[in-house]
């Protein structure tokens, strides 16, 4: 079985083919499904898809990139969501650096908020780290934050992924590993230790080597998983199996529901 730990399956891009989708998946041994908000006004379609689909786990937060139409208010309505909706983890947060993103002063103040809620839910936390590991690093100890998570598309060195690790946290590994490019992360993927790293898509971005322009779903799961017991010189079926108990370990409130 295989387990994505960061799928946007609520876009609407997907809205055409979402139960063809989850038929084809379940064919290729991908079964479960984290999916992350975005933005407040996706919470609500979020809730209801989650309700439909019993193989989706959900996190609910504001991301870090789409905080210009975000109020301080609906992180008041976030706890409450959580709690309502017997969510895995609060998420997708954290800090962008990316070109045009929004202030930093008003996004370190947004990830302060969702952290203090995710502590006081005793939460994970969905991590988004765009160029920004020290930084995010330096939140999480200022928090004093206790409940690990997910490092979502991780690419970063070795030394921040330990720092990441110490803290509580796995890694997502994704697409990025496909690129035979990619050496660096290829290296930080080899030498790490079994229980440090969950795979994941970011469907629909973030496409495999060789499919690019294309959209990505959960189906690239098992080739991502692949990529990674080539680079591990492992047996792909033990990085499956490894790596949906590290995200079990990691998300404990998982299995509330039934896959």
């Amino acid at each position: 079985m295989y387990i994505d730990s960061h799928c946007h399956l609520d876009f609407d891009v997907f809205d055409d083919q979402r139960d063809a989708l989850m038929l084809r998946c379940a064919e290729h041994d991908v079964s479960g499904f984290l999916v992350p908000a975005t933005t407040y006004s996706s919470w609500s379609k979020l809730a209801l898809l989650v309700n439909k689909y019993p193989q989706w786990r959900a996190a609910y937060g504001l991301h870090p990139y789409f905080l210009a139409g975000a109020t301080m208010d609906q992180i008041e309505l976030l706890g409450d969501q959580c709690e309502a909706q017997g969510v895995v983890a609060v998420g997708e947060i954290g800090l962008d650096c990316w070109p045009n993103a929004v202030d930093m002063t008003l996004q370190l103040a947004y990830f302060s908020r969702q952290l203090s809620v995710a502590s006081a839910l005793q939460l994970p936390v969905v991590l988004h780290a765009r160029k920004s590991y020290d930084l995010v690093m330096k939140c999480l100890k200022e928090a004093k934050f206790k409940h690990g998570g997910v490092v979502h598309a991780f690419n970063g060195s070795a030394e921040q992924a330990k720092r990441f690790i110490d803290f509580g946290f796995v890694l997502g590994i994704g697409g990025t590993i496909t690129y035979p490019r990619a050496q660096k992360a290829h290296r930080v993927l080899a030498a790490l230790n079994d229980l440090d790293f969950v795979l994941e898509t970011d469907s629909p971005d973030m496409p495999l080597n060789g499919y690019q322009g294309r959209l990505n779903t959960p189906l690239s799961i098992p080739l991502i998983a692949q990529s990674v017991a080539t680079i591990r010189s492992e047996n792909v079926e033990r990085i499956a199996a490894q790596t949906c108990d590290n995200l079990l370990r990691v998300f404990p409130k998982w299995n509330e529901g039934v896959l």
